[in-house]
């Protein structure tokens, strides 16, 4: 792969890798529960990992980490209790679905790729992807303890 295919599948990867962050940031403005919180939570700092890895592979490229390039909504907060479980539903399976789709758009250009260090970022990445995706169907089921119990 040349450089400036390089450059440009690394910038393709990280502007929608950050347009997944916004729109977990902006979620977890609106899912008030307690432990779907702590899940978002847990999601965007390994986000914001993957990105910095990202902008330094960018920036040994001489290239700038990119705006965010798909348009992924936002969402409302519902108008229940925090506590009601179900009412995030819509809002943690969109996530899982969100994040399924971009595991599917690029893990076979991923596999493709040439440069071995790229590469494998790149799987770690889709990797914990596939996770967060858990992570959130769980959370859609009403599963609580999605990142583990809470001490009694």
């Amino acid at each position: 792969m040349q450089q400036d295919d390089l450059k440009k599948f690394l910038t393709d990867v990280a502007a929608e890798r950050l347009a997944l962050l916004q729109r977990h940031e902006a979620a977890a403005r609106v899912v008030g529960h307690y432990d779907f919180n702590n899940t978002y939570q847990y999601v965007i700092a390994r986000e914001e990992t993957h990105l910095s890895w990202l902008r330094s592979a960018l920036e040994e490229l001489n290239t700038p980490l990119p705006q965010s390039t798909l348009p992924l909504p936002t969402p409302d907060a519902p108008k229940v209790k925090k506590e009601d479980v179900s009412a995030y539903r819509d809002i943690l399976a969109a996530d899982a679905k969100f994040l399924t789709a971009f595991v599917a758009r690029w893990r076979d250009r991923v596999a493709s790729l040439t440069h071995a260090r790229h590469r494998t970022m790149l799987n770690v990445v889709l990797g914990e992807s596939l996770e967060h995706q858990r992570l959130f169907d769980q959370a859609a089921t009403g599963f609580e303890d999605v990142i583990g119990r809470r001490t009694g």
